[in-house]
């Protein structure tokens, strides 16, 4: 059952499952052996990725796929018997053709009440770990990937499905030239990992002035990036841990990683303020999602106490300098309360993660997270509607 709103609402974290043929389809020929390639391993089909089996999804196909929200009283924190993972996915179901079709997706949105949403990948934002540190190879998966994405997706389907082209920044004068060819197509909005960055020169911070000449084009055409949770660099850490490499296992989402403190886009957002991203670039507006909004609390407090000891280091509090840059999609979980006497409703956008297994079954429903914390009705609308369609819509400079 659809919950009824007194608007059509706009949903910043909507998925696609990507077809088999995604990051294949347009790769260049020089590249099929060290990009993504598709394989029969003991009767399944499974990618090999860089050279590797990947398991950062157990089923890359898809199909059958779990239903959308089913585990959603895990992520609630609700398993008081313990139960397994397999048994709370429930029974899988064939893929819808809403979850690669646009036109099905539109129709599905209708029915849904969504005005627009932005659509992100499934497996995308796993991939660019496991293929580095081989950078060309890793430039031309993505490259292959954003014309699947545009050929069958679009960047701005009838002003409605804003599909997020994929951008690496392990080669800069590549990510310039993609992010050139995508807008170019319209595309409203692009997608990263958060993380420092593998370079022909070592690890680089994202903000670190080699990048300068992609933030500049991102400044001046008024696109906005979402950071979106995925497999990063600081996924190497978790073995050190005794744990299972997150790109190899969706278990690893699962157990010790829940209470694992490391944080990329914690990190990411305090080196863009230490080096003055924001500063040099205006225009920047980044939307943080399906990374929860714990993290932005846990900032804030290191940014009081670092403005506080090194005030010279910053041309004003820091915190003001995020709040006019960064919006956040909070986890429907979270204390959504104190996220909004921080922010403020207008940089607070709202995300089903549907149709995940770990979002909402019914992406209107995210209102009522928001009712029980007391937002009032002009607060939902401006958070389930608003902010993301100011979002869609380029601010060139």
């Amino acid at each position: 059952m659809t919950t009824e709103l007194p608007f059509k609402f706009f949903d910043c974290d909507n998925h696609y499952y990507e077809a088999i043929d995604a990051f294949t389809r347009h790769i260049e020929p020089e590249y099929k052996k060290r990009a993504i390639q598709w394989a029969q391993l003991d009767g399944k089909q499974r990618l090999i990725v860089g050279g590797r089996v990947n398991r950062f999804i157990p089923n890359p196909t898809f199909d059958p796929v779990g239903k959308p929200g089913a585990l959603d009283d895990y992520f609630r924190g609700r398993n008081p018997r313990g139960a397994e993972l397999n048994s709370l996915f429930g029974e899988l179901e064939p893929i819808s053709a809403a979850y690669r079709d646009r036109d099905a997706r539109l129709e599905l949105m209708d029915q849904q009440g969504m005005q627009g949403c932005i659509l992100l990948p499934t497996l995308g934002v796993g991939m660019e770990q496991a293929l580095l540190p081989d950078l060309d190879a890793t430039a031309a998966t993505f490259r292959a990937f954003n014309r699947w994405m545009h050929e069958d997706w679009g960047f701005a389907y009838q002003e409605r499905i804003f599909a997020a082209p994929y951008i690496t920044l392990c080669q800069p004068d590549n990510a310039v030239r993609e992010l050139e060819w995508a807008l170019e197509r319209d595309a409203r909005f692009i997608v990263m990992v958060p993380g420092p960055i593998t370079t022909a020169v070592g690890m680089r911070a994202p903000a670190d002035p080699m990048f300068d000449d992609f933030w500049r084009l991102v400044n001046d055409s008024g696109i906005t990036v979402c950071y979106h949770s995925g497999e990063t660099y600081y996924s190497k850490f978790m073995p050190a841990w005794g744990e299972a490499d997150y790109m190899m296992s969706f278990q690893a989402l699962l157990g010790f990683r829940s209470l694992f403190s490391g944080d990329p886009l914690q990190d990411t957002f305090a080196n863009h303020l230490h080096k003055g991203l924001f500063l040099r670039f205006p225009n920047l507006r980044m939307a943080c999602i399906e990374s929860g909004s714990a993290w932005v609390f846990h900032l804030f407090e290191k940014l009081t106490k670092s403005y506080g000891q090194i005030p010279q280091l910053y041309q004003e509090d820091p915190r003001e300098t995020f709040k006019r840059h960064v919006w956040v999609s909070p986890f429907y979980e979270d204390e959504l309360a104190s996220l909004l006497r921080l922010l403020g409703e207008k940089r607070i956008i709202m995300g089903s993660d549907y149709p995940h297994v770990e979002g909402l079954a019914d992406p209107a429903s995210y209102i009522k997270d928001l009712q029980n914390f007391d937002y009032t009705p002009q607060q939902c609308r401006t958070v389930m509607r608003d902010n993301g369609i100011e979002l869609s819509v380029r601010r060139p400079v």
